[in-house]
């Protein structure tokens, strides 16, 4: 019986590399993996949540197409200058083959798209901007999108509501993306001088010279949490001021914290927080809690 112990051959099973014929079985996109916890889940039940983890409650963050999906009444939305492209006015090398590779990849011609819908039968126009798009850099295409949504909605007497996500002024367009800042913010006062209501949400990233214009600008501005606001970098800053900053710095709740945002709302409460607030807003309106 010892002998048979030490003499039997124990069998161990190695796991084995899945082969590419395998690998090709998985519909790509099926799963995807936080980005903050790292807890990998089914893509299907990833949206259902609102692309919210259902780990850590980490807001992933949405196209223009999922983020209209989220809070508009369905069917509701007729997009208004989805046309204008961008040209290269500085001739910089190599911008025009990005604006198209990003326009094969997104189906969306430009970093922000605009129209007019309605949340609980309440009209309104929105424009929504995409990060997947050039990163939702604004350029002169961007600034005037939104300057016209902006522009319609005055026409059209109805609320504007924005979501931001963006990485700043585009560089390949040099002062005329700057030019953006003066130009939507000018529309957002003349607006507001009408008696039109501004709604801004922000959302991861809203930097740049778009935090430093019209996202900062509604008669409310609200953020989803965690969502990174600012303008210069936090290196840049820490290096200006030769000080640490908080571990918390530049995020939606640090804000909240110091009085430059009314809210930070998430993202499966907004559309009802948005429809409460509109209807506040309309002729007769009452708060409903």
């Amino acid at each position: 019986m010892f002998k048979e112990i030490f003499t039997k051959t124990k069998k161990i099973k190695y796991a084995t590399i899945p082969s590419e014929a395998a690998k090709q079985d998985v519909p790509e996109g099926i799963m995807t993996k936080c980005p903050n916890c790292k807890k990998i889940m089914y893509s299907k039940e990833l949206v259902k949540n609102l692309k919210v983890c259902l780990n850590c409650d980490f807001h992933l963050s949405m196209n223009a197409s999922e983020r209209l999906e989220s809070f508009l009444d369905h069917g509701s939305f007729e997009e208004i200058n989805e046309d204008m492209v961008s040209e290269n006015p500085l001739n910089f090398p190599g911008y025009l083959e990005k604006l198209e590779k990003d326009r094969q990849k997104t189906n969306i011609n430009e970093a922000v798209v605009t129209g007019i819908g309605t949340v609980d039968d309440q009209s309104l126009v929105v424009a929504v901007m995409d990060s997947t798009f050039r990163m939702g850099s604004m350029g002169s295409v961007v600034g005037e999108k939104i300057t016209r949504a902006i522009e319609k909605a005055d026409e059209l007497s109805v609320p504007f509501v924005i979501f931001t996500a963006s990485g700043g002024a585009r560089m390949q367009e040099g002062v005329l993306s700057l030019m953006q800042m003066a130009k939507t913010s000018v529309a957002l006062k003349r607006f507001s001088d009408h008696g039109g209501l501004i709604i801004s949400i922000m959302t991861h990233p809203t930097t740049g010279g778009v935090s430093a214009s019209f996202a900062s600008l509604g008669d409310y501005n609200f953020a989803e949490p965690g969502a990174l606001i600012g303008f210069a970098g936090r290196r840049i800053i820490e290096q200006t001021i030769r000080e640490d900053l908080p571990e918390d710095f530049q995020t939606s709740e640090f804000l909240l914290k110091h009085g430059q945002l009314d809210a930070v709302i998430h993202r499966s409460e907004l559309k009802d927080q948005l429809s409460n607030i509109l209807s506040i807003h309309q002729p007769g309106g009452d708060l409903e809690w």
